[in-house]
């Protein structure tokens, strides 16, 4: 492990937080087929995990979105690098995102799919940072919430570095000079 990383959530205490996820979305889907629709990159691993243990039907789409370009601080701009394929019109949409930061991606990203008509929109994020929050967005179903440090791990990255993590660790940014 790298000297600046401080592990927040280890490897089993991420398995568990899914598997309860999973099966809270397997009880509020029951009898429905959803969507589940990964903002990539980050989220690839969550969506796996989580899809895996699911219990009732379901398919997976993605959509990749930048907004970090290489640094600690969201942009100003979101740009949408690949949508998903699929007709979502009358549906049960989930979208599925590791982090939750000032909420300006997850809203677009929110936005852009209720105006394509689903049945059902939800969101399921594994970690919820509150205190960098500038939009609101409802999120449907939160693993943990955390402090406003930046983290990297399980699907998470800072310059493309870190995702291969299977913890949640923080990234001192005072060793990043």
């Amino acid at each position: 492990m790298a000297d600046n990383l401080v592990i927040l959530f280890d490897e089993q205490t991420i398995g568990k937080k899914v598997e309860e996820l999973a099966l809270q979305i397997s009880r509020d889907y029951a009898g429905k087929e959803l969507v589940l629709i990964c903002i990539l990159k980050g989220a690839f691993t969550f969506t796996a995990d989580l899809m895996r243990q699911l219990t009732i039907p379901a398919t997976v789409e993605f959509i990749q979105v930048a907004s970090y370009r290489g640094s600690m601080v969201a942009s100003q701009d979101l740009v949408i690098k690949q949508d998903i394929v699929a007709d979502i019109k009358g549906r049960h949409v989930l979208l599925v995102d590791t982090i939750i930061d000032t909420g300006k991606t997850l809203a677009c990203v929110c936005s852009m799919f209720r105006n394509r008509g689903p049945s059902s929109l939800g969101v399921a994020a594994l970690l919820d940072k509150k205190p960098r929050r500038i939009l609101y967005v409802d999120i449907t179903y939160c693993g943990f919430e955390i402090p406003d440090r930046f983290v990297v791990g399980y699907g998470l990255d800072f310059n493309e570095q870190y995702r291969n993590l299977p913890y949640i660790a923080a990234l001192d940014a005072v060793d990043l000079r």
